[in-house]
């Protein structure tokens, strides 16, 4: 694992705060009625999500993300169970690819980030060795010979703003490392730990 991808990693593990959290004490019960009836428990209803609420399962909320941070997202096409979205930005430009989505493209289990170089691709040897030095990153190379660097995570109702963003983090971290490894990859090879 490079020293880039492990301090991005420990950064972001920080970020998101997974320090743990003083718990209150439990509420202490109320005291019975002097008569009590049976308790008739109410059938919980399910909430739904305000207009305008941040969904990281929803694609158009990450494409409304992206597009507010600079970017230029926008959804390029729709499959039996997933989403595709193209970026265009000033650091890189990747696809998204949304999967496990509902009949509406929304309710996306996992999103898989995708960024294809020009270079010239690696040997496999070197290939196999940059995916090793990496925690989070994935480098392959498609059926024409280019390199590609990948990325995924899952997503979650509870997912905020703040991680998504950690992830978009993670994932330039990743097209960095590899435009680095591409470069040179016997010299980042050769400084990897």
């Amino acid at each position: 694992m490079s020293w880039k991808t492990l301090t991005l990693t420990l950064a972001a593990v920080l970020a998101m705060g997974f320090a743990a959290k003083p718990k209150s004490p439990p509420p202490k019960p109320a005291p019975a009625p002097a008569k009590s009836a049976p308790a008739k428990t109410a059938p919980a209803k399910p909430t739904a999500a305000a207009p305008g609420d941040f969904d990281a399962r929803n694609p158009m909320s990450l494409v409304d993300l992206l597009n507010t941070a600079g970017g230029k997202a926008q959804i390029s096409g729709k499959e039996q169970d997933s989403v595709l979205v193209t970026v265009t930005s000033t650091a890189a430009d990747f696809s998204m690819q949304f999967a496990g989505c509902d009949s509406h493209g929304r309710a996306c289990k996992v999103v898989l980030f995708d960024n294809m170089t020009d270079k010239a691709g690696p040997s496999f040897a070197q290939l196999n060795a940059f995916n090793q030095t990496s925690a989070m990153c994935r480098g392959y190379e498609d059926k024409t010979g280019r390199p590609h660097v990948v990325y995924s995570t899952l997503l979650f109702a509870d997912d905020s703003k703040a991680r998504l963003r950690q992830q978009f983090l993670a994932w330039t971290g990743c097209i960095g490392d590899f435009r680095t490894f591409l470069k040179d990859p016997n010299a980042y090879l050769a400084a990897a730990p």
